[in-house]
């Protein structure tokens, strides 16, 4: 895990916000700094972690936001074509999960993920998306979950992917507008930049395009990766 440390100026580009807002969010105690020569200072994980928080509760205004910061940002540095819908596999996406309760979604998200054969330490992965859901949920509302680790070790995955579950019946995952939850996405990144845009560009295709709506209708694994890959196509064009 990276332990680099990021000036005030670095770290507000890094999490595409406002250097005086970030100053905000560290004064009110919401994120931890260090600070040395009359600058703040941020551990580059921590910051990661505040980032991905910051934006699933973000409102869709700032989601949308942050999305285009970082498509322009992968447009400057002539970032490689950053499509989401590649990383989803039929063998990581379940139609018809039974779990009742949050717990046992966790588990039942875990076991889909290591399906993949891309996850090194599943027993790790399953402790760190239990901490960060102590944290607060990753359910978005709209149905919606955004399942991932808290921290970014390179070492976790063999190589980034995203794995899909729906549940058979909607589940009480603490979305915050108290409904219940059917689809499920585990974010598996070695990649913390790549990570951060996964989580973007899920909650932009969730509030603007109907792939929700497609992933409840799909009947099969390659048909939900068709929804998926449309629905990116949809928001792209």
């Amino acid at each position: 895990m990276s332990r680099q440390m990021l000036n005030l100026r670095q770290a507000a580009a890094h999490a595409h916000i406002d250097a005086n807002e970030l100053r905000h969010v560290a004064q009110r105690g919401e994120i931890e700094f260090s600070e040395h020569g009359g600058d703040l200072w941020f551990e580059h994980r921590a910051l990661d972690e505040w980032a991905q928080r910051s934006l699933l509760a973000a409102g869709r205004r700032e989601q949308v936001r942050r999305h285009m910061d970082i498509l322009d940002e992968h447009r400057r540095s002539n970032t490689q074509d950053w499509r989401i819908s590649p990383l989803f596999r039929t063998g990581g996406i379940c139609l018809d999960i039974r779990a009742k309760a949050k717990a046992g979604m966790i588990r039942d998200m875990t076991d889909l993920a290591e399906r993949t054969g891309l996850v090194y330490d599943t027993d790790l992965l399953f402790k760190e998306l239990v901490a960060r859901e102590e944290i607060a949920s990753t359910a978005v509302g709209e149905g919606a979950a955004f399942l991932h680790p808290r921290f970014h070790d390179p070492f976790m995955f063999e190589e980034s992917f995203v794995a899909y579950g729906r549940s058979a019946r909607p589940v009480f995952f603490g979305a915050p507008n108290g409904e219940g939850t059917r689809h499920f996405f585990l974010v598996c990144s070695t990649d913390h930049e790549m990570h951060l845009h996964i989580l973007s560009r899920l909650a932009v295709m969730t509030h603007a395009t109907g792939f929700l709506e497609r992933l409840a209708e799909v009947e099969d694994p390659d048909a939900a990766v068709s929804a998926i890959r449309d629905a990116e196509e949809e928001l792209l064009g």
